[in-house]
């Protein structure tokens, strides 16, 4: 019997606001909570059984033996919308110049960001607005999403109905966002400007990066740099260790 629902968060703040909102809806629940692996490892297997697992805005890929432990299913929900997925989705949308964005609930599978998609908001990127800014943004419309969601994933046991929309667009990973900001000697003023404007703040713990005759620079002060044109001084470079 269905009675416990799992919260995957991104950190224990998350939960309390989550586990509310579905109390509300259903107040027989039982709730487990996992930040970790190791937290999640850590659940029994006679409650994963009677559970729902819930994954929001959380960077813990679940392995994929306790996925079908769970007795009633596994829902992400992805801060991005269905053609960007992913690691780091909005620094891969800002890159392209992207004009709308969103964030996707989809039922988990083994790989990342390709399970059945039940759940989508989108909203127009405005003009002028930073990485920063959109996650801001993309985060707002994911706990919309959610909340929108909160009654079936609290109240109905049975598997929530796919929609039509596909995944689609390249899987971003931690390489690939690393590769964008190891930038070559030789890079154009154009695809630089493009680079700075996705990938220059740095709390994804990955900075920007140029190699010069043999040795590897970091961008410092980045932000000064994205008008046009692109000028590249001496103080606006830190050798990386």
């Amino acid at each position: 019997m269905f009675d416990t629902i799992i919260l995957l968060t991104g950190s224990r703040d998350q939960q309390l606001a989550l586990t509310e909102l579905l109390r509300a809806h259903n107040s027989a629940l039982a709730f487990r909570f996992a930040v970790s692996l190791q937290d999640l490892e850590a659940i029994e297997r006679d409650v994963l059984g009677r559970s729902r697992l819930l994954a929001f805005t959380t960077g813990v890929i679940v392995p994929a033996a306790i996925l079908p432990a769970l007795g009633y299913g596994a829902y992400n929900f992805h801060p991005a919308s269905p053609d960007y997925p992913g690691w780091a989705p909005a620094h891969f949308a800002m890159y392209d110049g992207a004009t709308s964005f969103g964030a996707t609930a989809h039922v988990m599978e083994p790989r990342v960001d390709c399970g059945a998609i039940v759940g989508v908001e989108t909203f127009d990127i405005p003009r002028g607005v930073d990485v920063r800014g959109l996650e801001q943004m993309t985060f707002v419309r994911l706990a919309y999403l959610f909340w929108r969601m909160s009654h079936d994933l609290a109240c109905h046991a049975g598997p929530l109905p796919a929609l039509s929309a596909n995944w689609s667009g390249i899987r971003s990973t931690r390489r690939s966002y690393a590769a964008m900001c190891d930038m070559p000697a030789d890079i154009d003023a154009a695809e630089m400007t493009r680079r700075i404007r996705a990938f220059h703040d740095d709390f994804r713990g990955i900075p920007l990066t140029i190699n010069l005759h043999g040795m590897r620079f970091q961008l410092a002060g980045a932000e000064a740099a994205m008008a046009e044109p692109i000028t590249v001084d001496a103080p606006a470079l830190a050798l990386a260790s």
